[in-house]
């Protein structure tokens, strides 16, 4: 283990007294020096200035999973349903939730009823990728699959296929290895891939962590600036920082048990934000909650939507 291994874990209170049921897919936006999440469950999308303390949240007709922004602002937004375009009206009252609408882009041919969009990102070239899984976890169903929206707008078949819970999409700083994850406790692994950054696909397929090895399920992710893959370690409360070479060399505790998914932030990237799951049962006060750690190392920007939405 790397000797830095204790920095200081902050929850962050101008997040809202209210803590999220499904705290996902923070993005830093730093055009607006602005952390956004979502709340599946709620529809909810959230913002934080984080220097100011002011808060906003938006509300989406259908459950929102995972965003990400081109460069005007609007999002991309991953749902029950389909891909839409959101654009997030300005203006409300601080602590005002905005009822919004989105566009449909596109969607998936679902296999099975009680589907939805979860984890998502762009890729280093500005590609939306996102997968989809059954919401009953319980079923451990391999309906879910993982899907390409391109800079033209068009969303692939099925790229990768017999998923139950997709997750930690991530890529190294050169693009070249695409990480992804299954966090069913059936599944509790992680991928790497080969990636070719001119066409879009990922190849050679090969495990690259096995969390039956370690403590909890993998989550959402994060890449830094050495290539080093952050993943929530949800159901036992840490992070853990695997190298490129799949290598576990640091691990951070959080406050909640089900960390859900990190991204790094702040105005020199080196601030590594955590949203996390309030559990159904047997939740502590920290549960739900966000979460800022500074870990000693940098992030990288998080790519723009490289298509016009």
């Amino acid at each position: 283990m790397s000797a830095a291994t204790n920095p200081r874990v902050e929850r962050l209170e101008g997040a809202g007294e209210v803590p999220a049921q499904v705290g996902e897919s923070p993005v830093w936006r730093a055009a607006e020096q602005a952390l956004y999440w979502v709340d599946i469950p709620a529809r909810k999308i959230v913002r934080l200035r984080v220097d100011s303390g002011e808060r906003s949240e938006w509300v989406m007709p259908e459950q929102v999973a995972c965003i990400a922004f081109d460069h005007r602002g609007t999002v991309l937004a991953g749902c029950e349903t389909g891909l839409f375009a959101v654009t997030l009206p300005q203006g409300a009252r601080h602590g005002e939730a905005v009822a919004v609408t989105g566009r449909k882009l596109a969607a998936p041919s679902f296999p099975v009823a009680g589907m939805r969009f979860n984890d998502g990102r762009c890729d280093r070239q500005g590609r939306f990728w996102s997968g989809t899984m059954v919401q009953d976890m319980s079923a451990a169903n391999p309906a879910g699959a993982l899907y390409r929206f391109d800079e033209k707008g068009v969303l692939s078949a099925p790229v990768v296929d017999s998923l139950i819970t997709q997750n930690g999409l991530g890529w190294s700083p050169d693009g070249t290895t695409m990480y992804m994850s299954d966090s069913h406790p059936l599944r509790r692994t992680i991928w790497a891939f080969d990636y070719d950054t001119e066409t879009g696909e990922p190849r050679n397929r090969r495990v690259f962590a096995d969390l039956h090895d370690y403590a909890g399920r993998p989550d959402g992710a994060a890449v830094d600036a050495d290539g080093c893959y952050w993943i929530c370690a949800n159901d036992a409360g840490l992070l853990l920082r695997f190298t490129p070479q799949g290598k576990l060399d640091r691990q951070i505790a959080v406050p909640a048990v089900k960390p859900a998914m990190c991204a790094f932030g702040g105005r020199d990237l080196d601030t590594l934000f955590v949203t996390s799951i309030r559990p159904g049962t047997g939740a502590t006060e920290h549960d739900g909650h966000l979460f800022a750690v500074r870990p000693g190392v940098t992030g990288l920007a998080e790519p723009e939507y490289a298509g016009a939405l």
